[in-house]
């Protein structure tokens, strides 16, 4: 495919041997030298669809770069998806002269300072710190000669439109452009027409479509009855890795306090905690010390790790694209993964649009649904499959969708954890 043979070989080591789709598809194009709109999902290969031929073409630049510039721009809207992406970039490079450096918020800006002065070939970077360095005149963008936009969407959806205008007036018209979205909303569109020439398309799944080895199921019940309810779930599997999505920083601290409080080893990543807090949390769920992980929407890309089997959204997302990418962290790597989604009555508009977004229906496995939604298929949707939702202490009893009918008994006195508020801010 046109990729240099010190690059194979750490793929090889790597275990990687036969592409993803989108590599196939993306990477002889990008080594044409041609600019690309791909579109796919989280955890289908992105990073080396567009970091294997681009380490290609840097290799044969043959001398370092300049002071205070890179030669490729790599822009992601999360500090955790920065991470991945340098950490890909630096296997995929490695016994080769290519060298990366990330940015980000949360990090000493007189250190990024100081590494810029040298230059960089590979600069990864999150767009409000890149602003940061380019008002302090620590990056000259003059001589960046590729630019990729990875999940593209999400830095539309927490308003880094402006930041993205504003960089890229300050690189060179002739460059190669690389754009990767999960979604395609209308703004995305706009910003394809003007960011890219003549691109290649690439599209191995349709926009805003789940993967495909994950069980989702959508369980109805109260909201001052999820923190249970989530216990419940969660108590089935006590050694399997789990990812918790709450809507705000306060609400989701507030869930990891209790889950610890009942015993489980929990974390949380959400806006209000450091770059050095959320890197810790990070590595130990990583590592399999922390078996949940309870995190904002700033946790539902970047993550890449295999072995996470369940994703719970404790809360649906404001944006119904986001649910996609959510639920993308697990079942990564070939394996399965279940997703379940807890529905409360005030959320009932955030689930009608997830499956617009998605063209399709979330099974129903628990909770009795509403009367404008009876009519769905699936267990858990008869005139008696509400009476266990939420119900049973923190570590007793199966959920209600496991088809064993018993008595309804009061739920315990559980804080009510996170129950909405307001869209998480921008990072």
């Amino acid at each position: 495919m046109g990729i240099d043979g010190r690059i194979n070989a750490n793929l090889i080591a790597m275990g990687l041997t036969v592409p993803t789709p989108i590599q196939a598809e993306a990477i002889p194009a990008i080594v044409a030298g041609r600019d690309l709109l791909g579109l796919a999902q989280t955890g289908t290969g992105k990073t080396a669809a567009f970091g294997l031929p681009m380490i290609t073409r840097l290799i044969k630049y043959g001398r370092k770069p300049d002071p205070r510039t890179c030669r490729a721009l790599i822009l992601a809207p999360t500090r955790e998806l920065a991470t991945q992406i340098a950490q890909n970039v630096d296997a995929y490079a490695e016994g080769t002269p290519v060298r990366s450096y990330r940015i980000v918020g949360g990090a000493s800006i007189n250190v990024q300072t100081e590494r810029m002065s040298r230059g960089v070939d590979v600069l990864i970077a999150t767009p409000g710190r890149l602003i940061d360095l380019l008002e302090r005149q620590a990056i000259d963008l003059s001589a960046t000669e590729y630019l990729v936009l990875d999940e593209a969407d999400q830095m539309l959806d927490i308003g880094f439109i402006h930041a993205l205008r504003r960089i890229a007036r300050l690189l060179p018209a002739k460059r190669q452009t690389l754009l990767f979205s999960a979604t395609m909303p209308k703004l995305m569109s706009e910003l394809a027409d003007s960011y890219l020439k003549d691109p290649v398309k690439v599209a191995v799944n349709p926009p805003g479509k789940a993967a495909e080895k994950i069980e989702q199921g959508v369980h109805f019940v109260n909201q001052g009855d999820k923190a249970t309810l989530l216990a419940e779930y969660m108590s089935k599997h006590t050694d399997e890795l789990a990812i918790v999505f709450g809507r705000t920083k306060h609400g989701s601290e507030k869930l990891a306090t209790l889950l610890d409080k009942w015993g489980y080893k929990v974390a949380a990543i959400h806006g209000n905690k450091s770059q050095g807090q959320r890197e810790r949390a990070l590595a130990s769920f990583r590592a399999g010390e922390t078996k949940v992980l309870v995190a904002t929407d700033v946790a539902a890309r970047g993550i890449d790790i295999p072995e996470v089997a369940h994703v719970y959204n404790y809360d649906l997302p404001n944006v119904p694209e986001n649910y996609v990418h959510r639920i993308g962290r697990t079942a990564r790597a070939g394996r399965t993964g279940r997703a379940v989604a807890f529905c409360a009555p005030a959320e009932i508009g955030e689930l009608r649009a997830i499956e617009r977004a998605m063209k399709a229906k979330i099974p129903v496995i628990g909770g009795e649904a509403p009367f404008e939604l009876a009519g769905r298929t699936g267990p858990g949707t008869g005139p008696n499959a509400g009476q266990n939702a939420g119900r049973g202490g923190p570590k007793g009893g199966k959920p209600a969708f496991d088809g064993k009918k018993r008595p309804a008994r009061r739920p315990s006195r559980a804080p009510r954890a996170n129950q909405g508020g307001n869209r998480q801010h921008a990072e």
